[in-house]
């Protein structure tokens, strides 16, 4: 007996809106990973991106637990010497509210090639509108377990 893979042609792609209005960063991320990587669904296999696109809406309005506002950092190096960049979550917020969203679901993804055309689906925006209404997008409720 033979294992049955899906082709190219049989991965039928949704289209998901997730708001993340009052919703933890981490929580936010672990679904939209399962998204994109298409763990929601029966066909899923580990080397074949089998997701599904995700719209995240009011990433400037996604909640951190704790301390996590004033103490955790974001690092970037310009690959010279001293030069390290840390930026607090609090000004990370307030410059660049979608990075944030970004980064937290980026790090759940495979570290690939195929992570990175899974991260291509992800589509996030700081307020509540987006162009994708022609894609007729499914509104995922308060972080829905079954997608």
């Amino acid at each position: 007996m033979s294992t049955k893979f899906p082709s190219k042609g049989e991965v039928v792609r949704k289209w998901y809106v997730l708001d993340a209005e009052n919703i933890v960063l981490g929580r936010l991320a672990s679904q939209a990973a399962t998204i994109l990587m298409g763990k929601n669904k029966p066909i899923y296999t580990p080397f074949i991106d089998t997701g599904d696109h995700v719209v995240v809406i009011n990433a400037d309005k996604v909640r951190l637990t704790g301390n996590k506002e004033g103490q955790k950092l974001y690092r970037t190096h310009s690959g010279y010497p001293g030069g390290l960049k840390e930026t607090q979550a609090r000004k990370m917020r307030a410059v660049r509210p979608m990075r944030m969203v970004e980064l937290a679901i980026q790090g759940m993804l495979p570290k690939n090639p195929l992570g990175k055309q899974m991260y291509r689906k992800l589509n996030v925006y700081s307020g509540d509108k987006h162009p994708h209404e022609a894609q007729k997008p499914v509104a995922l409720g308060h972080l829905a377990a079954t997608v």
